[in-house]
């Protein structure tokens, strides 16, 4: 591979001595200033060779990058360089990064310091599931002079698994804990009702419900004693997903799929850091996944690795078959979060049936996503005829899925 590259300025000053013989042509004195240009651009991009080649590992470089990316999120990746030549490197690095983000044009300059080190990070934000492949690591090592550089290729192929949103799920994650904590007694909030599921007997003290004072643990005790609730745990979540046709919509460089999964992700995490028990569901015109609820150590790990995994062709889902699914697997009263989109009532209408039947055995919750552009579209003056009936279609559909919402 070829390695000796002359910068630009080396072509000009070529381009300026043939000029110069052109004119010669005029005037034979200029003849010999065009040879003596030459000569010494000659002499300048020897001696340049020789100190960009007078060590055969002139450079170091290598990658640092996680074996795994968030979605929707920025990564973090360093490249690490070194400088072994007894003068400064002007360097051009090109990283050849993944297909997926078809960028062409990657090249960062630095310059490093005789026998020093520098670092240079960046950050990429991929916006599609998969192995991602990053390849070689081209350094480009401009000579003193300005005129020579050296290319050197570094091997730093790598693969990098681009999972759903682990960073906002971890976010999320220290929110729920947060809420523990309050629980726990480091912030007082005010509750409306309690839950009944038994923790112990306590003595009674001053602001407890009487209500909850255990008349036979008092008559033994001789003393008022109280039963004492705690939150309902060990609860069913499912995060259902409907990996169908209008999941592709785009939204903020990422299908509403994508989107979904992330959040299935949050949610499930959640739901098992506060003891309940995550599962998940994927279908589109069949059952593609059914993980049973379960609050494991094991299952945030197979939610993230299924989640990872999920690839779809986007047909048209079928809910009576994902009804019978749950009907016959999920014998217990459980929250079912059911991802979807709905774009007009009639969509909407048409899964009802289902949709009433589910939520007959479980507590059903319908997650499906506002078009943020209609919104846009509507706020924007209407300067002309066409703009005044894109805009009242606009509305239409605004219209329709506030009408949703309250089905």
């Amino acid at each position: 591979m070829k390695s000796f590259y002359l910068n630009n300025i080396v072509y000009y000053i070529a381009g300026s001595a043939a000029v110069v013989f052109v004119i010669s042509y005029f005037q034979p004195a200029m003849f010999r200033i065009g040879g003596l240009v030459l000569l010494l651009l000659g002499i300048a991009v020897l001696v340049d060779a020789v100190l960009i080649y007078s060590k055969k590992n002139g450079m170091d470089a290598g990658r640092t990058v996680s074996d795994r990316f968030s979605i929707g999120d920025l990564n973090k990746v360093v490249i690490r360089l070194n400088n072994h030549y007894g003068f400064p490197v002007r360097t051009s690095i090109i990283d050849e990064l993944p297909v997926q983000f078809q960028e062409r044009k990657w090249i960062r300059k630095v310059t490093i310091a005789r026998n020093g080190h520098e670092e240079l990070e960046y950050t990429l934000k991929p916006d599609t599931r998969g192995e991602y492949v990053f390849n070689d690591i081209n350094v480009f090592a401009h000579a003193p002079l300005g005129l020579v550089k050296r290319r050197t290729i570094f091997p730093a192929q790598q693969i990098v698994k681009v999972y759903p949103s682990y960073v906002q799920m971890r976010r999320y994650q220290l929110l729920a804990v947060s809420n523990r904590l309050q629980e726990a007694g480091v912030k007082k909030i005010r509750r409306i009702g309690h839950s009944m599921e038994f923790e112990q007997i306590k003595e009674y003290v001053i602001g407890d419900d009487y209500r909850t004072i255990n008349w036979k643990a008092t008559a033994r005790k001789e003393a008022l004693m109280v039963n004492n609730y705690t939150d309902e745990r060990s609860q069913q979540v499912y995060c259902l997903i409907n990996k169908g046709r209008v999941m592709k919509m785009p939204f903020d460089g990422m299908t509403l799929l994508d989107h979904a999964i992330n959040a299935a992700l949050v949610l499930s995490n959640v739901a098992l850091v506060r003891q309940d028990k995550a599962g998940l569901i994927t279908f589109e015109k069949n059952l593609d996944t059914f993980i049973l609820a379960d609050k494991k150590p094991t299952q945030m790990n197979l939610v993230l690795e299924t989640l990872y995994r999920q690839k779809t062709d986007f047909l048209e889902p079928d809910f009576e078959k994902l009804f019978s699914v749950i009907r016959n697997r999920i014998t217990n009263r459980s929250l079912l979060v059911l991802f979807t989109n709905f774009e007009s009532l009639e969509s909407l209408q048409r899964e009802m049936a289902a949709l009433k039947k589910i939520a007959h055995y479980h507590l059903l919750l319908v997650v499906f996503f506002q078009n943020t552009e209609l919104k846009s579209v509507i706020e924007n003056n209407a300067t002309s005829l066409e703009d005044i009936y894109i805009k009242t279609i606009a509305e239409k559909f605004a219209f329709e899925k506030r009408q949703m919402v309250k089905e």
